[in-house]
């Protein structure tokens, strides 16, 4: 039985971590702790590690579906705040 994938990701953009910070919920920011925004998606239930260089890393999901789910989601939400800056 899966219980946990941990999975990596990369959004081909840059994302300004400081503004998404401030106005996506359930995020937890402290860059002089760590240099990612810590994103607890409610659903699918899992946590995302956002980078600034648009690479991620997605824990807790239980199959690679919820993965796609997962990062699908959180380019949307980048993209529609306008915190994805493309290459």
């Amino acid at each position: 039985m899966i219980q946990n994938i941990v999975a990596s990701a990369n959004l081909h953009g840059k994302i300004d971590l400081e503004t998404a910070a401030d106005v996506l919920d359930n995020v937890m920011y402290e860059p002089e702790q760590f240099a990612a925004i810590i994103y607890r998606m409610p659903d699918p239930k899992t946590v995302l590690l956002i980078y600034a260089s648009g690479k991620l890393i997605c824990t807790g999901a239980k199959s690679a579906e919820i993965v796609d789910e997962s990062v699908v989601k959180i380019y949307d939400v980048l993209d529609d705040y306008d915190l994805l800056f493309t290459e």
